[in-house]
């Protein structure tokens, strides 16, 4: 996979899920809990976005948030405080 070909074309939301869909047509998805800006945000202002570094990234200029569709595609660890 070209990771570099990875481009978005339309964003929509879940009540726990992100999801992007790609230019090829593939769907991504991923936690809403992964985004905690975007999570605390309104339905308005989750829909006021646009696609940033020719389709690669996303951005909520209101919420002065800004994501990279490959980091979706990354495994992130959840890290446990243990008291």
């Amino acid at each position: 996979m070209n990771i570099l070909a990875i481009k978005g074309k339309k964003v929509r939301f879940s009540d726990d899920l992100l999801f992007v869909e790609l230019d090829d047509g593939r769907v991504i998805g991923t936690p809403m809990a992964w985004y905690k800006p975007l999570q605390e945000a309104s339905l308005k202002e989750l829909n006021n976005y646009q696609f940033i570094c020719g389709g690669t990234g996303i951005e909520w200029e209101s919420l002065d948030y800004h994501l990279s569709i490959i980091s979706m595609l990354e495994s992130q660890k959840i890290s446990k405080k243990v008291s």
